[in-house]
């Protein structure tokens, strides 16, 4: 045991340094653009104009986040999974002028996952956990749409743990046969107790042990751009923590619904699950 956290120890304060100098060396680059159900659309909106504020911009009634790049605006637009493929319209004011610019969301098929759950009391609620459940998944929805505006956001995340991952976005899922929800996050394969970390810079939204999510830290990097860290073991924040991008927040766990240890990473834009591996950037 000594030996195992030893050397579990110097990883996370490896991991720790290479996240401060990354952060140090690179900034607000834009998400991988993925006009499809779960993905995130990149759009342009025009040329940065210097003494001018930023667009402002909505996807229906939810304010979308925009970012500056290579001297250009874009709206950086999260699509849900229920949206249908087609033809979308954002609402874009600037300068005093409101604006719609179209855009195209493409088809996606996701593969299906099966999972096979000891615990059936986690497939088939109890009137207590129905309830329970449905009042925290109202209580997510209404984290989800929290919106704080802030100058400038960090889209370039890291990964949040070292680990394979096991449980791609956007999955259709079976718990012993039935249907669910599609995945909504990420799932990286790590033994409990290891080190979770910020994948940008940010603060606490919120903390809670919830019935699905288990122990579960949300992390609001402004503008509608959310992460959640969700069955954990431990969590070493609370509420109003600023935290930086790399900085130890819990060790990962099977709290919750789970079938094992493992890290499930979600991000949240304007107001919906999209796809985390679209906010990893490429390793050169």
């Amino acid at each position: 045991m000594e030996m195992s956290m030893t050397r579990c120890t110097w990883l996370h304060a490896a991991l720790f340094i290479l996240a401060s100098l990354y952060a140090l060396s690179s900034h607000a680059a834009l998400p991988v653009s993925s006009s499809v159900p779960g993905g995130v659309a990149v759009i342009a909106l025009g040329k940065v104009v210097s003494g001018a504020d930023a667009p402002h911009v909505w996807l229906g009634e939810q304010p979308v986040l925009v970012a500056a790049d290579q001297n250009s605006w874009y709206a950086v637009v999260g699509v849900s999974l229920a949206t249908k493929p087609g033809s979308h319209v954002l609402r874009v004011q600037s300068g005093g002028i409101t604006r719609n610019v179209d855009f195209e969301v493409l088809d996606k098929t996701y593969p299906e996952q099966r999972i096979t759950l000891k615990d059936t009391g986690k497939v088939q609620l109890s009137p207590e956990n129905l309830a329970r459940s449905e009042r925290e998944i109202g209580e997510i929805v209404r984290l989800k749409h929290h919106w704080h505006a802030t100058r400038d956001a960090d889209l370039a995340f890291i990964a949040p743990a070292l680990g394979p991952y096991t449980g791609h976005f956007g999955m259709r899922r079976y718990f012993n046969g039935e249907a669910r929800a599609p995945h909504a996050g990420l799932d990286m394969a790590v033994e409990r107790g290891t080190t979770v970390m910020a994948s940008g810079a940010g603060t606490v939204l919120a903390v809670g042990d919830y019935f699905f999510n288990g122990k579960t830290i949300f992390l609001d990097h402004g503008n509608g751009l959310i992460t959640m860290y969700c069955h954990l073991d431990s969590m070493d924040v609370q509420v109003g923590d600023v935290v930086g991008k790399g900085q130890p927040i819990g060790l990962s766990g099977m709290t919750g619904r789970a079938t094992g240890p493992h890290l499930h990473w979600s991000v949240v834009l304007n107001g919906t699950m999209v796809d985390p591996e679209l906010f990893i950037p490429a390793q050169p």
